[in-house]
């Protein structure tokens, strides 16, 4: 009874699990291929159909040589299907533009939200959008290039150590009509890695911004006083006819003409001399060059010297140096205990110091005060990105414009969010606490079942269905109890062991009978083995 209660509860326990398991993957490939759009999108791609060239026009322009192509990310890839837009060649132009159906209403909040995933770093370039304005109709972008005007300009862009995200608006004086350039300032660095980052634009009504990286803010301000120049000339200028008077003394100090130099100053003395107690290291190789030519660097194809300059293959530490020293070796330096530099004379306050001078103020003729420059003008009617690149393979992805900020953000968890948890790095993944760790499973957990409310439904009912199955078969609360199976395994044990002794009895008889017939035989003992659940005797002899 108790073996047979057993083995059904096993293999029920296992039919439920299984059945539970098959169906949260069928769960999870269900929502992994399901296509995820926006709500409330001015303007999206994420290039899943395959007829993206019919809303991307790439330029023909003779200028922008670069190819376009769409293709899945370099692994690993975190939503199966995806793919993106890919600026596929070092050291030339790109160039192209999705026109919009209709042009952005500059009345409301303007979300500007793109992916970029550098495959293979950033050296020099830019990964940066425009979003075009629309000029005398023009709707024909075969030609696209730099000279076609833009009304923002905002994204990653890198070129040694010179790294800045721009946001540039470009905006139209209502007064003579004329348009000039104003940049944010100071503007925050790229993420220069391999993984895939998001970088969001946020303008308001009420005049203020944002620019996020990584639904992180990187810097954020006003329109007003952030720009340079500023978008909103000064009510006032220096007045261009007046000059400082030629007595005017604007030096608040000046070296003291009493003052003089110690005999004991000595100016030759210079400010760091050889260590002479330090020696060469015995593994010190004088003959292997400190640095050498980057193997990987190699000349690009299209590189021009006249155009782009010479061409300078980087340098990478030599591995034959890794463990000791190479070059020619000379002794560190320290600083010199003698050392007092030139002298120069002190300085004091002035007695005929009158001030800074400044120049009158007079009335700004050009001056006009806009109130709403978020509401951006010219009017967006394109997406474009036109960018010059040292490095290939720069992804762009999930191109999103909207008057919306939380449906963006609603979107970035359904995407970014995915590849930011599949390609962040171990090294980082394991300096995340428990704690933590759990906040962002809860978290992201939130964000789903309110973007796939139905599939999360059905999830959880199929979660319960192999945990209802293994509580019926258990027989809930009926189980036995330990005390009831230890009770239940000593019954067995007794009737085993009766049922063994009557056997006993049994084969003794047959042996007096046996023995009447052959007296002179004497039967010999008998012995059994012990019979299963019984415990082990030792045999009676036969009479």
């Amino acid at each position: 009874k108790r073996r047979s209660y057993q083995g059904f509860r096993s293999s029920c326990m296992k039919t439920s699990l299984l059945a539970g398991t098959l169906l949260v993957c069928a769960l999870c490939a269900l929502a992994q291929h399901t296509t995820v759009r926006p709500d409330s999108s001015v303007f999206f791609e994420d290039f899943s159909s395959p007829d993206w060239q019919s809303t991307w026009t790439i330029s023909k322009n003779p200028k922008y040589t670069g190819t376009w192509r769409v293709e899945a990310p370099a692994p690993p890839v975190a939503i199966e299907g995806d793919k993106g837009l890919v600026a596929g060649d070092a050291a030339r132009h790109h160039a192209i533009v999705a026109p919009l159906s209709t042009p952005i209403d500059n009345s409301k909040d303007l979300v500007v939200q793109y992916e970029v995933k550098l495959q293979k770093g950033l050296d020099c370039g830019g990964a940066y959008v425009k979003l075009l304005s629309k000029k005398d109709g023009k709707t024909d972008y075969t030609q696209f290039s730099s000279d076609d005007e833009y009304t923002i300009m905002f994204g990653p862009d890198r070129c040694g150590t010179e790294s800045k995200v721009h946001f540039i608006i470009r905006h139209r004086n209502p007064l003579t009509g004329a348009i000039s350039e104003h940049h944010m300032m100071p503007r925050p660095p790229i993420k220069n890695d391999k993984n895939t980052h998001l970088y969001t634009l946020y303008i308001k009504k009420d005049n203020t911004y944002s620019v996020e990286i990584d639904r992180q803010v990187a810097k954020q301000g006003s329109l007003f006083s952030d720009f340079e120049p500023s978008i909103n000339p000064p009510k006032e200028i220096d007045d261009p006819t007046d000059s400082k008077p030629s007595d005017w003394v604007d030096e608040a100090r000046i070296p003291d003409a009493d003052a003089t130099k110690p005999d004991d100053w000595d100016e030759s003395e210079p400010a760091t001399i050889p260590d002479t107690s330090a020696t060469k290291p015995g593994d010190w190789d004088e003959d292997e060059p400190e640095h050498i030519p980057d193997p990987e660097n190699a000349r690009p194809e299209g590189w021009d010297d006249e155009e782009d300059g010479e061409w300078i293959p980087n340098t990478v530490p030599n591995p034959a140096c890794e463990e000791h020293g190479c070059g020619k070796w000379t002794a560190p330096m320290i600083k010199n205990p003698k050392y007092k530099g030139k002298w120069v004379r002190p300085l004091i306050d002035n007695p005929a110091y009158k001030g800074e001078w400044k120049a009158r103020q007079i009335p700004n003729p050009d001056f006009f005060e806009d109130p709403h420059p978020h509401a951006v003008s010219p009017a967006i009617n394109a997406v474009g990105i036109e960018i010059w690149t040292m490095t290939d393979s720069i992804m762009f992805d999930n191109f999103l414009i909207t008057h919306n900020k939380k449906a963006a953000d609603e979107f970035a968890d359904k995407t970014w969010a995915l590849k930011r948890d599949v390609e962040k790095p171990e090294a980082d993944s394991n300096e995340v606490g428990y704690l933590e760790t759990m906040a962002r499973f809860a978290e992201e957990l939130f964000n789903l079942v309110q973007a796939n409310p139905v599939i999360a439904i059905v999830t959880g009912l199929a979660l319960l269905v192999p945990f209802t199955l293994c509580f019926f078969c258990t027989g809930g609360d009926n189980r036995p109890t330990q005390q009831e199976e230890d009770d239940e395994i000593m019954e067995e044990d007794e009737v085993a062991e009766d049922v063994g002794e009557e056997q006993e009895e049994e084969e003794v008889k047959e042996v007096k009978r046996t023995s009447k017939g052959k007296k002179e035989k004497k039967p010999e003992p008998i012995e059994e083995a012990p019979k299963k659940g019984a415990a082990k005797r030792k045999p009676k002899k036969a009479e």
